[in-house]
């Protein structure tokens, strides 16, 4: 029975490497909103694909709910 040997690749310090896994990269998804260091960042899926990505401040994050509730009832 023979043994297959495969490469395996290594940094500057001996340890294994290995490559993260190719995934599509697609704008489809749900608003997201985190919360990233002091800022916020809103992530909102565009028609079409992609997402427009929005970094804001506390003040700037409350302005916009206000607003959406007012036009939201």
């Amino acid at each position: 029975m023979a043994v297959q040997m495969r490469e395996v690749r290594t940094d500057d310090m001996g340890r294994g490497v290995h490559m993260a896994a190719m995934k599509p990269r697609t704008g489809d998804g749900p608003l997201e909103v985190t919360k990233e260091g002091r800022g916020i960042v809103m992530r909102v899926p565009l028609e079409g694909g992609g997402r427009l990505v929005v970094e804001l401040n506390a003040d700037e994050a409350t302005a916009l709910g206000d607003a959406l509730k007012g036009v939201t009832g």
